[in-house]
C-alpha cells in the first residue's frame, strides 16, 4: 500500500513551499486547500499522514480532526499553525495528534515528524494486516469449536470442558486438534496469542 503526505493548508504559498519540502525527499504527496477536499480525497483504506493547518475558514483543523477520526480514517495528524497556543496544542494531542508545529517550521523538522508519522501508520496497517488473517483463521472454527476455545483459553483442562458441554473428555480432545489444525497452531500458547491478535483494536 503506498503511504501519501496529505498536505492542508488554505495559503497557497504555505501549502506550495511545504509541497516543495517533503515532495523533494521522494515522497507522494496530494495538497488541498481546505479540509472539506481533503475528506472528499481519502477513506479509511487511505495510507500515509495528514499535514493539517490547525486555522481554516469553514472546517478548523481540530473539526477536520475529528471528521477524520468519526470516519475511521486513521492516519497520524501533524498539526501546523501560525498561532499555536498551549490550550490549542494540548486539545489537538488529546484528540489524538501526532504532533504539533508552529510556522514557519523549518524543513528539517517538518520531515523528522512525517518520517515518523508515516512509520507510526506503517505499524498501524502492519497489525491490521496480522489481525485480519488472525481473523480468518479462527473464522474456520465451527460454533462448538469455538465454545471449546473459549473454555481451554479460560485456564479449564480437557475434563472440565467436557463436564461444562456436557461431552466426553475425547470428544473434546478431537475439538482440540481440529481447533490446532484449522488455525494452523501447535499449542494453546500459539492459540491464545492468535485470539489476542484477532481481537486486538
Amino acid at each position: 500500500m503506498k503511504a501519501t503526505v496529505f498536505l492542508v493548508d488554505d495559503d497557497a504559498a504555505v501549502l506550495r513551499g511545504l509541497e516543495k519540502i517533503v515532495e523533494g525527499e521522494g515522497f507522494d504527496v496530494k495538497t488541498f486547500e481546505s479540509a472539506e477536499l481533503l475528506l472528499q480525497s481519502c477513506g479509511p483504506q487511505s495510507a500515509g499522514c495528514v499535514v493539517l493547518d490547525m486555522r481554516m475558514p469553514a472546517m478548523d483543523g481540530l473539526q477536520a480532526q475529528a471528521e477524520l477520526k468519526r470516519r475511521g480514517i486513521l492516519m497520524p495528524v501533524i498539526f501546523l499553525t501560525g498561532h499555536g497556543d498551549v490550550p490549542m496544542s494540548v486539545r489537538a494531542m488529546k484528540a489524538g495528534a501526532y504532533d504539533f508545529l508552529e510556522k514557519p517550521v523549518a524543513a528539517d523538522t517538518l520531515l523528522a515528524r512525517v518520517r515518523g508519522a508515516l512509520k507510526l501508520d506503517e505499524y498501524r496497517w502492519l497489525r491490521q494486516s496480522e489481525r485480519d488473517a488472525a481473523q480468518v483463521r479462527l473464522s474456520l472454527l465451527t460454533s462448538r469449536e469455538e465454545g471449546v476455545l473459549a473454555l481451554l483459553l479460560s485456564g479449564r483442562t480437557n475434563k472440565e470442558v467436557a463436564r461444562q458441554l456436557g461431552l466426553s473428555p475425547r470428544t473434546v480432545e478431537i475439538h482440540r486438534k481440529n481447533i490446532l489444525a484449522k488455525t494452523g497452531t501447535s499449542n494453546l500458547i500459539e492459540l491464545g496469542q492468535l485470539y489476542y491478535i484477532a481481537d486486538s483494536v
